[in-house]
C-alpha cells in the first residue's frame, strides 16, 4: 500500500495541472513500514526530459535517477516509486508504461481531463511483467506513524 499525505496528493495534482497538456513525472522517497506500507516522506517532481510526444510520454534520464538515488540515500530513505500524468486519458497504465516499468516500485498515475486533475490510482507491475495490478493507496489523515 502506498501512503501519502493530503499535501503530497495536492502537490501531485498541482504538478499535473501545471504541465498539462504534457505528461508530468516525479518520484516518491520514503520508507517501508511494517509488512509492505510504502510511507512517502517526500514527493520529488522531476523534469520530463522526453523531447517528442510529451503529451503521451515522459522520460526520467539515468542521470536524474542517479541523483534521485543519491538524494534518497543521503536522507536515509528509499525510492519507493514514481508518478506521472495521463493528459486526457484514464489513470491506468498503458502498454508503453508496462514495457518501461520495473517490478517492486509503486506507480501512481493521475488523469488530467481538459486541464483539470481527476482520478489517480496506484499500480504495481507483476513479477513476470505481463500486466499491472492495482495497489491500494491511502491518503492519510495524520503525519504520524
Amino acid at each position: 500500500m502506498l501512503s501519502i499525505s493530503p499535501e503530497q496528493a495536492s502537490q501531485i495534482r498541482q504538478h499535473a495541472k501545471q504541465e498539462y497538456p504534457h505528461e508530468c513525472c516525479g518520484a516518491f522517497l520514503g520508507q517501508i513500514v511494517g509488512e509492505d506500507v510504502r510511507w512517502v516522506e517526500e514527493v520529488v517532481p522531476i523534469t520530463n526530459e522526453q523531447e517528442e510526444n510529451r503529451e503521451r510520454r515522459f522520460l526520467i534520464t539515468p542521470q536524474q535517477m542517479m541523483a534521485l538515488e543519491r538524494t534518497a540515500a543521503q536522507k536515509g530513505l528509499k525510492v519507493l516509486g514514481f508518478y506521472h500524468s495521463h493528459p486526457d486519458h484514464p489513470a491506468r497504465p498503458s502498454d508503453y508504461d508496462r514495457e518501461n516499468a520495473l517490478p517492486w516500485y509503486s506507480y501512481l498515475i493521475i488523469s488530467v481531463q481538459k486541464g483539470k486533475p481527476a482520478e489517480m490510482h496506484c499500480w504495481r507491475l507483476l513479477g513476470d511483467r505481463s500486466d499491472f495490478e492495482r495497489e491500494q493507496m491511502q491518503i492519510r489523515a495524520l503525519e504520524m506513524r
